[in-house]
């Protein structure tokens, strides 16, 4: 069985800096976890850091869309800690809001992609060559998929184009990491209460064209799964998971 459930563990959470990432990285943090914060903000980060006095936070700036910045943030995590256990691929943008397929701008199309899977892939990547290599060997990757990876809002291709590939990125690297240890699934979120979901309580359009307020769940609630899935023994790995405000309109027809 791996024994480091009692050692000091070792993470590096990406979009740290507010929502989800924030919610995940303050939960590890009071479970006594190291975590570098990797955001594009740094002030964002520092404040997430600022939120707990458990554990010992790395703020790092990184945008994931960036090779260089990505390979900068493990340098950085595995110099002050020696090791990286756990990365939650979260960074990630809906883009703009609204709008027809026709009339998405192909930079917009580009800058959703390039975040929500180039950015997961380099910093999966990055993930990789570091668990592989230490020791001991091994590690766990989560995800941050949506239930948009299976039921898509109306006007939303890029996002939910993106988080469909992330499924199947996750399904290929839980495959590859299996000779050498690393752990690799995927939490898909519904309505978690963070500034990208702000709408969804005044308003979401619905697939039948009207307008409605939807049910939000409190982020802290998505920041305990995935902590749950982090602690597993390296053994044992929760492939998907869904966690959804209850009364959302998505199991069925709404």
């Amino acid at each position: 069985m791996d024994d480091r459930r009692t050692e000091t563990r070792i993470a590096v959470v990406t979009g740290a800096g507010s929502g989800i990432g924030r919610a995940v990285a303050v939960e590890l943090l009071r479970a006594g976890w190291s975590v570098a914060l990797a955001g594009r903000r740094a002030h964002t980060l520092e404040e997430t850091a600022g939120l707990v006095t458990e554990g010992a936070a790395l703020a790092v700036r990184t945008d994931v869309s960036r090779p260089r910045d990505v390979d900068g943030l493990f340098a950085a995590a595995v110099e002050r800690f020696g090791r990286v256990d756990l990365l939650f691929n979260n960074a990630g943008t809906f883009g703009p809001g609204g709008v027809p397929v026709e009339e998405l701008p192909y930079d917009a199309w580009r800058h959703v992609v390039d975040t929500n899977l180039n950015g997961a892939f380099l910093c999966a990547q990055a993930a990789y060559r570091q668990m592989k290599g230490q020791d001991p060997r091994g590690g766990r990757i989560i995800n941050n998929g949506s239930v948009s990876a299976h039921t898509p809002r109306p006007h939303s291709a890029a996002y939910t184009a993106t988080k469909h590939a992330l499924t199947g990125l996750t399904k290929a690297l839980s495959l590859d990491g299996r000779p050498y240890g690393i752990a690799v699934g995927q939490i898909d979120i519904g309505n978690a209460a963070t500034d990208m979901t702000a709408r969804m309580q005044t308003g979401a359009l619905q697939a039948d064209g009207s307008v409605a307020a939807e049910p939000v769940m409190d982020a802290a609630d998505v920041a305990r799964t995935v902590r749950h899935m982090a602690e597993l023994p390296l053994e044992a790995n929760v492939q998907f998971a869904t966690v959804l405000a209850t009364a959302m309109p998505y199991v069925g027809r709404g």
